[in-house]
């Protein structure tokens, strides 16, 4: 047939084919019936017109990490690491050197080193990866003179941390829209990581997938509420102040650009929530559900009015809802939210479910912006009844690193090295 590759006797005992018996050949010959058949086979897969979402790339952010900015993807592999007893900051060099040529060359759809599913990596799907520092790793193996601030959350009365979701030294928040392209990601930086690490934690999560809802919507969680409305945006005029370091931080120029991550692990009791009715629902909150618009408003961007009364007096919305508790007329008590739900299987809970939110926050100084909303959260909140923070964590975010440096660089290679391992 002309066209079509010719399959002879020797062709085929070549593939191989014929090694695993008469079904073998059978299977074999078959294929080869219809490879010949259909000259599209020849040329190998249809093409596809015009780009598709997997071939998508997280756009470039200058000095400042990708997964930050970048418009939340819909897949979330947040790993948490401890490194190795007796590992310094050698190992930890060596080991960021690796994950971050494997980070680079996966979010460009190129395979890592030595990958061996290199298919895997062809459709990047937007995938981003961000590296951060946990308090330990700042005092012991960061030099003086390019340390961070950065100490341990303090306690809130109402959290009930559980150690297997608690603070490590080196986290990474692998982003993608592709989950297939997620699990390849998270595997690579995994095998590159364990010679110098131990592995606390891997926590997943999600949000709508590509193309569901509108780009640029607010997501919803799994309590069904709009979250996430209040985030600052980047057209803001304070919003570089709110998350990025600049040289005027105590650490200068090797954290200039960067941020810090806090990570709260917050549990949710779905099966008492479901027998909440609407308009409790909406009154916990302080915001309805149909489009997340406070009680006082008719749209989701609407500002609340928390003195407004209805007609026998009362707040329109409750002064212990949680919309209300976390508002602040400071404006510095704002942070940059990238939310993410999860689920997982949890056979001796009533739902059968573990489920809640993965909840980052990135800021420039989460002292001064995130922990007073936390802690009024903590002293006062209808919310409190429903959900429960059982994992909790802070690290330093550094700048990208410049061109042929390795993530992490400027502060691992300081000049005042005296006393470090």
């Amino acid at each position: 047939m002309a066209g079509g590759p010719r399959w002879d006797r020797r062709r085929v005992l070549r593939t191989g084919a014929a090694a695993f018996g008469g079904a073998g050949v059978g299977w074999s010959a078959s294929a080869a019936v219809a490879a010949s058949a259909d000259p599209r086979a020849a040329d190998g897969p249809t093409q596809v017109i015009g780009p598709s979402a997997g071939s998508e790339t997280a756009p470039a952010t200058g000095q400042h990490q990708p997964g930050i900015t970048t418009p939340p993807q819909a897949h979330l592999a947040l790993v948490g690491w401890d490194l190795s007893p007796g590992a310094g900051r050698e190992e930890l060099t060596r080991m960021m050197r690796l994950l971050s040529d494997d980070a680079a060359r996966l979010a460009e759809g190129r395979p890592a080193l030595a990958d061996t599913e290199a298919e895997l990596a062809d459709h990047p799907a937007r995938l981003s990866v961000t590296f951060g520092f946990g308090p330990r790793v700042l005092r012991e193996l960061v030099p003086r003179d390019a340390r961070p601030a950065l100490d341990e959350l303090p306690a809130f009365s109402r959290d009930q941390l559980e150690q297997r979701w608690s603070q490590t030294d080196v986290v990474a928040q692998i982003c993608c829209d592709d989950p297939l392209t997620l699990a390849h990601a998270r595997r690579m930086l995994l095998k590159d990581a364990r010679p110098f690490t131990h592995l606390r934690w891997v926590q997943h999560g999600f949000r709508n997938a590509r193309g569901t809802v509108p780009e640029g919507s607010t997501m919803r969680n799994l309590m069904g509420q709009i979250d996430g409305t209040v985030n600052p945006s980047e057209a803001e005029p304070d919003f570089g102040s709110l998350v990025w370091t600049d040289e005027s931080h105590p650490a200068g120029a090797s954290f200039a650009g960067g941020t810090f991550l806090v990570m709260r692990r917050i549990r949710m009791q779905l099966d008492r929530w479901d027998r909440v009715d609407r308009l409790g629902r909406e009154a916990v909150i302080g915001r309805r559900l149909d489009n997340g618009a406070p009680l006082t408003g008719a749209r989701e961007f609407d500002e609340p009015d928390l003195q407004a009364t209805d007609r026998f007096g009362f707040p329109v919305i409750d002064p212990a809802s949680h919309v209300a508790r976390a508002r602040s007329s400071d404006p510095t008590q704002r942070f940059l939210r990238r939310v993410y739900n999860y689920t997982e299987p949890a056979p001796e809970r009533s739902t059968g479910e573990d489920s809640g939110l993965v909840f980052l926050a990135f800021a420039a100084d989460p002292v001064r912006q995130f922990v007073p909303v936390q802690q009024r959260l903590d002293d006062l909140d209808r919310l409190n009844e429903w959900v429960t923070t059982i994992g909790s964590a802070v690290y330093a975010v550094p700048p990208a690193p410049a061109e042929g440096a390795y993530l992490g660089q400027a502060l691992l290679e300081g000049a005042d090295d005296a006393g470090l391992p």
